[in-house]
């Protein structure tokens, strides 16, 4: 994959050194007056406000305090670089796509963090791997995610690594669509589809992706082996690929995701036609 070092996005929030090991939470619930004192005198001293964060509703920890950032590899910053470049150019691609169907873009932001961070959807944690929350129209990514893609036989090489936020921005597609408060809606209204309606925002998502890969492809940024690495990183992501490695009993009813062939069929759907309409994986119709 072709790409040029930009420096960090406007679009990204770095909060490595906010997070993870080595903080405390310093409220949980209510504001104290002797919280609110220690987080001013903090503020002060680190030159960096945390009052705003005292607030935060949800019911999750307010704000995490750490200690200084780790040390950054070159490694850590040229993903950082990478992550930069590809939100920032998946963004303004899809601010054309919005713009030819007489829409609006809204760019989303991309928060990194370290372990354990605040959301507008509750605690982010490396855990759960990378997320996009619709409420505050962020995506969440520990760098650490690349190992354990490596352990489920994914791929990090550079247009993969594009593929997973491109996947997650493909969520913040769905929002501004629409498509995720309808799936929603429809769950709500007959809990038993929660399992389809998850699987289907899923594979859209990856389809999504492909279609900002389609782009690239006619840039000339990436090549067939680009694209093969890619759908290995999105094989390793099955749900049925996960249950077997973890010696489990594949059971379809309880995806959430999709299969291994799903995922790649769905990203090669958006790859081959870069056509939105094309991502129709709600029962061969476009939602909404």
């Amino acid at each position: 994959m072709e790409w040029q070092d930009g420096g960090q996005s406007q679009d990204v929030e770095d909060r490595r050194g906010d997070s993870g090991g080595g903080g405390f939470n310093l409220v949980r619930g209510g504001v104290g007056i002797g919280a609110f004192i220690l987080v001013a005198i903090i503020s002060l001293i680190s030159g960096h406000n945390y009052l705003p964060l005292l607030f935060q509703g949800g019911g999750s920890p307010a704000a995490t305090v750490s200690a200084p950032p780790a040390a950054i590899s070159p490694a850590e910053q040229r993903d950082v670089q990478l992550i930069s470049y590809t939100l920032d150019d998946a963004q303004r691609s899809w601010e054309q796509v919005f713009t030819a169907g007489n829409r609006q873009y809204r760019h989303a932001k991309l928060v990194l963090f370290r372990d354990q961070t605040y959301s507008g959807c509750g605690t982010a944690q490396a855990a759960t791997g990378p997320f996009y929350c619709p409420r505050d129209e962020k995506i969440y990514i520990d760098l650490g995610f690349w190992d354990e893609l490596t352990q489920l036989g994914g791929s990090t090489s550079d247009f993969a690594k594009s593929y997973v936020v491109t996947h997650e921005l493909g969520h913040h597609i769905q929002n501004l669509l629409g498509i995720e408060q309808r799936e929603q809606q429809l769950v709500v209204q007959n809990p038993s589809e929660e399992s389809p309606a998850s699987v289907a925002l899923e594979l859209q998502a990856d389809c999504f992706a492909g279609v900002w890969g389609h782009d690239t492809e006619q840039r000339s940024k990436i090549n067939q082996q680009d694209i093969i690495q890619a759908l290995k990183s999105a094989a390793a992501v099955g749900d049925d690929h996960i249950e077997k490695m973890s010696r489990r009993a594949v059971s379809p009813e309880s995806w959430t995701h999709g299969s291994s062939a799903q995922r790649e069929q769905w990203f090669t759907t958006g790859m081959e036609t870069g056509k939105v309409n094309a991502c129709a994986t709600f029962d061969g119709k476009m939602a909404p």
